[in-house]
């Protein structure tokens, strides 16, 4: 018997945001899931818009299992996480042991199409997911400040400041084209 599937079903209990008080609580899953869908948006935005090579299916899979290894190590807080590069590598070690130890809970045969999922491996898929996690982040942010929390205000600005430094095209077109309708009631999205 192989444990995998069942630990990867266990992210619904991993929350993130742990120092924020937040008026909507996010677990993991529900945060791989937005970032899948977000990561699939850029690719395809990467390859029919701007008419680069992409497979936009490629970055939604690597975007389900960007977290995966949270199960065992928690959701870190990036204010720890990025406190120092000694923090950050160590933490970067650890879940390279996560992944590792995930990739063991498959059968032989099935652990070579999860192990660059689990590593972020794929350099085209890295740079997307890494900006739909961010842009993820930045929307949740959005989300709290809208509904009156004050709390996610400066994570709100120092979130989007990080999408600029990405200086993805990519992001640019999401967030002119898709960004504002966030901010909006169900009615006002009629």
């Amino acid at each position: 018997m192989y444990n995998f599937f069942a630990y990867i079903s266990r992210m619904k209990y991993i929350d993130r945001w742990s120092l924020m008080r937040s008026t909507v609580t996010e677990n993991i899953q529900e945060h791989s899931h937005m970032v899948a869908v977000l990561a699939h948006a850029l690719g395809v935005i990467r390859r029919d818009v701007f008419g680069e090579d992409c497979d936009p299916n490629a970055c939604a899979a690597a975007a389900l299992f960007h977290d995966a290894t949270e199960i065992f190590t928690g959701d870190l807080p990036t204010p720890i996480k990025y406190y120092n590069p000694a923090i950050l590598e160590a933490y970067r070690q650890v879940e390279s042991v996560a992944a590792d130890k995930l990739l063991g809970m498959l059968p032989e045969e099935m652990q070579g199409a999860y192990a660059p999922l689990l590593h972020g491996e794929g350099e085209k898929e890295h740079r997307l997911v890494k900006a739909a996690d961010k842009l993820a982040a930045y929307i949740k942010c959005m989300e709290e400040v809208e509904a009156g929390n004050g709390e996610f205000s400066q994570a709100a600005q120092e979130t989007l400041a990080a999408l600029e430094r990405m200086e993805l095209p990519e992001v640019g077109y999401f967030l002119k084209h898709f960004g504002a309708a966030f901010g909006l009631t169900l009615d006002e999205l009629k």
